[in-house]
């Protein structure tokens, strides 16, 4: 088992804490991660793209002029796509860019990226994030003395509230639920600090 230190909320050491090694420290799926954060990218896009066809542009009831004799060419309506102010051909419209890959191929992504935080000692566990009320300089003097000063990925455990609120103003630190870990998060952070009960719901849920 692999294990790693466990701090408390001061910063100090409070003994080691065993990791799971199917989880923790697993050999790192490089294109398992790159479909995984393509994926999360792609869902994240809005998509609210759109332009308006010959049907949705207003106006164009009339018929311009009489269809023969005129000497030119037959037309039906101002709102078709050759006439300035007329409705875009083939044009994008909305629509999700959503789509999804296996649990497994997700699971073992999620696995690769915590192991890599893991085998580069940017992992930081900590006993407990307890706070009386939502105090944001209280949660940042607690990253200063775990020695967590660059883009952090702080994972609580359920019904932390205070914690969750406490830092939701800091810059460079994101907060996420234990059963909410992903691929992108855990990427774009330079360091994860987790709580042991958390770590616990991770487990649960990748095992």
């Amino acid at each position: 088992m692999t294990s790693v230190k466990l701090f408390k909320q001061d910063g100090s050491q409070n003994g080691t804490v065993e990791l799971n090694d199917t989880i923790f420290s697993i050999e790192p799926n490089d294109n398992v991660v790159y479909d995984t954060v393509v994926m999360q990218r792609a869902s994240q896009r809005q998509g609210t793209v759109g332009v308006k066809t010959r049907g949705n542009v207003r106006g164009g009831g009339k018929k311009p002029w009489r269809q023969k004799g005129t000497g030119r060419a037959r037309q039906g309506s101002t709102r078709s796509p050759q006439w300035v102010g007329g409705g875009t051909v083939f044009g994008p419209v909305s629509r999700s860019y959503a789509y999804h890959l296996p649990k497994k191929v997700t699971r073992l992504a999620v696995k690769s990226v915590l192991s890599e935080k893991v085998s580069s000692d940017k992992f930081v566990v900590v006993d407990d994030i307890n706070f009386d009320a939502p105090k944001t300089k209280s949660f940042s003097e607690m990253l200063s003395k775990l020695d967590v000063t660059t883009k952090t990925l702080v994972v609580l455990e359920d019904k932390n509230s205070f914690a969750a609120l406490s830092a939701r103003n800091l810059e460079n630190v994101q907060v996420i639920d234990a059963k909410g870990v992903n691929t992108l998060d855990v990427m774009n952070s330079d360091k994860v600090v987790i709580t042991k009960a958390a770590l616990s719901q991770v487990e649960e849920v990748l095992v």
